[in-house]
């Protein structure tokens, strides 16, 4: 007789270990092979840089790409050539929702919870303060940004309200 078959199972356990390694890994980190969508990829229309002329004080407000669950803004006024006021600005995706904080003058952030939103419009609220108790937020037909406060202090309502142009 002949010399002894050999088995070839063993040239073709390399590849199917290979193949099995490869799905393991995708497997384990399914947010490398497919990112989640950002919870707040729905206020996309608000990032970008917003001006706007407020009775001769010059606007800007500057908002990030909704990333990581999180927008960042800063807003800056202007009159006279120089700046009169700042804010620092935040929405985040919280465990209680998506909440927009607001540190004017780099003050302590002050949060206002999400309580609606549109197609390109959302409105937050904290019913804790007089004024600003909610802030709104939306796209006018003509393209425009408008944010406007309310609230009621002493019980009066009172409100402020800002138009800005997209810059280029």
């Amino acid at each position: 007789m002949g010399k002894p078959i050999r088995s070839s199972r063993r040239p073709m356990l390399m590849p199917l270990a290979i193949l099995v390694l490869a799905l393991l890994i995708v497997s384990v980190r399914p947010s490398a092979a497919f990112p989640e969508k950002d919870p707040l990829s729905q206020l996309a229309w608000l990032a970008g840089d917003w001006s706007g002329d407020d009775g001769g004080v010059w606007n800007e407000e500057r908002w990030t790409e909704p990333a990581g669950g999180m927008m960042l803004a800063v807003h800056r006024d202007l009159a006279g050539g120089r700046a009169t006021a700042f804010e620092f600005l935040r929405i985040q995706a919280t465990p209680d929702g998506i909440v927009y904080f607001a540190s004017p003058g780099g003050s302590p952030a002050t949060p206002f919870t999400m309580v609606e939103t549109g197609d390109r419009s959302i409105v937050f609220e904290n019913k804790t303060l007089e004024f600003p108790s909610r802030i709104l937020y939306w796209i006018a037909r003509d393209g425009t940004l408008d944010a406007r406060i309310e609230g009621s202090p002493g019980g009066k309502p009172k409100s402020k309200e800002w138009t800005w142009k997209r810059k280029r």
